[in-house]
């Protein structure tokens, strides 16, 4: 965001304007602003401020540009405003954030968009700023007003007022949403402007999208629930008006998926619809950011606890066994004797019979003489015929 510092200081010359203005001027404050008979300095600071503003809001840069549709000039619901600065802490009756049930946690503003009723807008029939209960009423029962609760929440570097117990803020510095500016912010006559409080869903948008069927104490309870509040840049909250996002979203871009998933909350918690070029637009818008999360309340569900160890009793005592002496087991017969049979009777094998070439190959071999009968004997040897070869 940029560092751009505003202040706002009390001059003559804008005395001399508010004066000027006090008497054909109404005085536009947060979510459209409210009819006033009468006007004091501060409430015509904050016309001629606003009108400043719309002018140089005009010849801004493309960077705040509020396109899709952005309107031009103030949009103004006479009905709408809440007191800058009261002195006492309105009185919230039966009105309790008890009862409203905001998202999901961790439920995607994409996803809770799909649940809204797409319907066409009703009729502004009975609408005043008095059907939700008493502006900056103590719905939360802290002590402390609604707009001192925002201030104390979206401010930084804050002084209260001695003696209210740290809850009406004198001074601080806002960081703002809408312009990405930074805003000191001091509490008097014609300075506390210059910081609103804005229902980030209209009171009137929501009186014409299905508030008029709540209860009053349910409506009181809206037009002072935390999640439905901003403090923000005065003459920007001006130029908002009573306008959905299908025509204002914040100048400052970067905001925009936080401001439509915030508004996608605060319509789901009330049970309020949405016509379709809203739902059409908060759909482009969260087309940049589609994980981003619907703003609540809820706290993430406890985690389950641990399974507790399973204890096994103890195994029961094994008693003992007495030894049981074994019978003695009898001495194995013995096998009956193996019948060996004798051995075959040795048979001499006899080796090839000799051969002889001649009566030399028979001397040679040791044969000579030989004779008939004899192994190797041929006849021819034997020249004689007396059976003895070989002499």
């Amino acid at each position: 965001m940029s560092a751009l510092r505003t202040t706002r200081t009390w001059g003559a010359t804008d005395f001399i304007m508010a004066s000027a203005l006090a008497s054909v001027l109404f005085m536009t404050t947060a979510c459209g602003g409210v009819s006033q008979a009468k006007a004091d300095p501060a409430s015509g600071l904050a016309s001629a401020n606003t009108a400043a503003t719309s002018s140089a809001s005009a010849a801004a840069p493309e960077s705040l540009s509020t396109s899709p549709s952005q309107t031009k000039e103030p949009a103004s619901e006479p009905d709408d405003a809440a007191p800058l600065d009261g002195d006492t802490v309105p009185d919230a009756g039966d009105a309790t954030l008890a009862g409203v049930v905001q998202p999901e946690y961790a439920a995607t503003a994409l996803n809770v968009l799909a649940t809204l009723p797409i319907k066409g807008r009703a009729p502004k029939t009975g609408y005043s700023r008095a059907e939700f209960g008493q502006a900056w009423a103590d719905v939360d029962r802290n002590g402390c007003d609604t707009r001192n609760d925002i201030l104390g929440r979206d401010l930084g570097e804050k002084t209260f007022k001695p003696g209210t117990r740290d809850c009406v803020v004198l001074t601080g510095v806002l960081a703002d949403p809408y312009t990405a500016t930074t805003i000191d912010f001091v509490r008097g006559t014609g300075t506390s402007s210059a910081v609103q409080i804005d229902h980030v869903v209209a009171l009137s948008d929501a009186w014409q999208k299905g508030a008029q069927q709540l209860s009053p104490e349910l409506r009181t309870a809206f037009g002072n629930d935390p999640l439905n509040l901003l403090a923000v840049d005065g003459p920007s909250n001006q130029q908002k008006g009573a306008g959905d996002a299908a025509t204002w979203l914040p100048p400052n871009k970067s905001y925009r998926c936080e401001y439509v998933a915030r508004q996608i909350s605060v319509k789901a918690s009330y049970s309020l619809w949405v016509t379709q070029a809203e739902h059409d637009a908060m759909a482009r818008v969260l087309g940049d950011c589609a994980d981003i999360a619907a703003p609540t309340n809820q706290t993430p569900p406890p985690a389950a606890p641990p399974a507790e160890p399973v204890i096994l009793p103890p195994p029961a005592p094994i008693a003992p066994v007495a030894p049981v002496e074994a019978a003695p087991q009898p001495a194995p017969e013995p096998a009956p004797p193996v019948e060996v049979p004798a051995p075959a009777p040795f048979v001499e094998v006899p080796g090839p019979e000799p051969y002889y070439q001649n009566c030399s190959a028979v001397r040679a071999a040791g044969a000579a003489p030989i004779h008939a009968g004899e192994p190797g004997f041929l006849s021819k040897f034997d020249g004689d015929g007396d059976g003895v070869g070989c002499e």
